[in-house]
């Protein structure tokens, strides 16, 4: 079983225990909206393609907005619940290019529903092969996000790997685990365990260009 399929069923689990009004760490969106985003994505891309070109504000995509009304009855939002279980549909692009395009998407969604009042929750334990299999996927997103950094980037999974995103001097570190990591670099930094290290001026060059 592909990791992204391990990861899809227990993101599943943890939506059934959730509340579905809870907020996420997707500004503006429920764990009702998250799990709508995660069917529509699998089942409607041309929706979803329509809500981010009309660029509303979270929580009140068009598209987006049909399936959270379906699901905010609790069988609504059980029956949602299981089509996002079920995964995507033999045509979906999704469906046979699964383990590169929803293992990194699963991962940090699912940490968005745990960690979404941004409270004090214990990072989940992994099995090795998912955690390196989510470090494979993160050079990808570090370069698209890092490539105008002011500063050179460096990723270190701390006793097993490094990466270096961009060659410059000065430079910074982000140490930290994978799904932290994830975390980080997908826009989450409040929410993830990681150390950004390197000379002062470097570490406040970094820190003043990623948060603007």
């Amino acid at each position: 079983m592909a990791w992204s399929s391990t990861e899809r069923q227990a993101l599943a689990e943890t939506l059934r225990t959730a509340d579905p009004d809870a907020p996420t760490l997707d500004e503006g969106w429920t764990v009702r909206h998250l799990l709508a985003h995660l069917v529509q994505r699998d089942h409607d891309p041309l929706a979803n393609a329509k809500d981010q070109l009309s660029r509303r504000a979270p929580g009140e995509e068009k598209e987006l907005g049909g399936l959270v009304d379906g699901a905010r009855t609790p069988e609504g939002y059980e029956a949602l619940r299981q089509r996002f279980l079920a995964g995507p549909p033999r045509w979906s692009p999704l469906s046979w290019a699964g383990g590169r395009l929803n293992l990194l998407e699963y991962v940090v969604h699912h940490e968005d529903v745990r960690r979404g009042d941004l409270g004090a929750v214990a990072p989940r334990t992994l099995p090795d092969g998912q955690l390196l299999a989510l470090w494979r996927q993160l050079p990808t997103v570090a370069r698209l996000r890092y490539r105008a950094a002011p500063v050179g980037v460096t990723l270190e999974w701390p006793n097993h790997q490094v990466y270096v995103v961009k060659r410059a001097e000065p430079g910074v570190v982000l140490r930290g685990q994978p799904v932290e990591l994830a975390l980080y670099l997908t826009g989450r930094r409040n929410a993830a365990e990681v150390g950004v290290f390197g000379e002062d001026t470097a570490v406040k060059q970094f820190e003043d260009w990623v948060s603007r």
